[in-house]
């Protein structure tokens, strides 16, 4: 007597619902198209959204990769071995190390949430989710193309932004509290029982998934405010400090740009002086409102409402004074 074979239903997970919309997205593009004919305020929202969008999602990629291969080859424990014992020390090569990784800000949170624990490993891979998104060869590079001839613009930005990252770090450190963090990642199986590979496809496949959904409503939310933003606002920053720095680091974080690419939005800005340039390169890929969103998905609301302004006063207080040291009022 032969048994019936046991039919096992496949269940349509996240990453199918996801597959399924962007290929009805990309299918439906014509009509989109025609529907927003007539419309400039839609227009402009869906070009912003799908520039944040498009910018982020390979850097974004790249990130869960990493992340993966440090869900299956790093743990908690044996990063806080190879870091110096000293917490301070720790949080600044963290800070340097972050000139490692080639990617940009959407990346830079799995990863540092991957890396996070208790203690020193924690404060540490928040400086490196601060710094590796502004120091890294790509970005400086992509700055030095934007600013020829100004050589002190990439120094400038590399500067404020790494200290930006040692000082939350720091900051961390004193005050931080890892009951904030309220997000739980999946448990991963280190031993020998379990397939490297399974544990990394798994682990990138859920931090993609999780970043990627956070991604979506902080691209959703800059292109509503830069439609919201009016046009007059440009013309009233020429030949004002003070307002010039205060608007472009509010205008860093409504746009939310990619890092690799916010150089050339800064450069095109010809009527403002470097200084509130360079609080907007810094600010930028240390918060705005899709990192915010994504660091809410990632680290838990309770640590995105606390971490997030403070970052925002800390880079653009060191941007203006770095910015005033090496540029002058220029």
């Amino acid at each position: 007597m032969t048994a019936a074979p046991t039919s096992r239903r496949r269940r349509v997970g996240s990453l199918e619902v996801l597959l399924l919309a962007l290929v009805a997205l990309a299918v439906s593009a014509g009509w989109v198209r025609a529907a927003l004919d007539g419309h400039a305020d839609l227009g402009v929202a869906a070009t912003v959204f799908s520039g944040v969008f498009v910018q982020a999602v390979p850097f974004l990629v790249l990130g869960v990769v990493v992340s993966g291969i440090i869900a299956a080859f790093v743990t908690t424990e044996r990063l806080a071995a190879w870091l110096p014992r000293r917490p301070a020390a720790a949080v600044l090569v963290a800070g340097v190390g972050g000139a490692a990784l080639p990617g940009c800000e959407c990346g830079s949170v799995p990863v540092a949430r991957r890396l996070y624990g208790p203690g020193r490993t924690g404060a540490a891979a928040l400086t490196f989710m601060l710094s590796a998104p502004a120091i890294n060869p790509v970005v400086l590079v992509a700055t030095a193309v934007a600013f020829p001839g100004e050589p002190l613009m990439v120094l400038a930005r590399c500067v404020a932004s790494l200290v930006t990252a040692v000082l939350m770090g720091w900051a961390w450190l004193r005050f931080g509290r890892d009951e904030w963090v309220t997000r739980s990642l999946p448990r991963v199986d280190h031993g020998s029982g379990g397939s490297r590979w399974t544990v990394f496809s798994e682990a990138a496949r859920h931090d993609f998934l999780q970043a990627a959904s956070y991604l979506v409503l902080g691209a959703a939310a800059a292109a509503a405010l830069r439609v919201v933003v009016p046009d007059w606002v440009f013309d009233h920053l020429a030949g004002h400090l003070l307002l010039g720095v205060l608007t472009m680091a509010a205008l860093a974080v409504v746009l939310a740009l990619c890092s690799e690419a916010d150089a050339f939005v800064a450069a095109s800005l010809t009527m403002l002086p470097l200084v509130p340039r360079l609080v907007f390169l810094v600010v930028g890929p240390a918060v705005d409102v899709k990192l915010f969103a994504m660091q809410a998905g990632t680290f838990g609301r309770r640590f995105a409402v606390r971490f997030g302004p403070v970052t925002f006063v800390v880079a653009t207080v060191v941007a203006t004074v770095v910015g005033l040291l090496l540029l002058g009022d220029r």
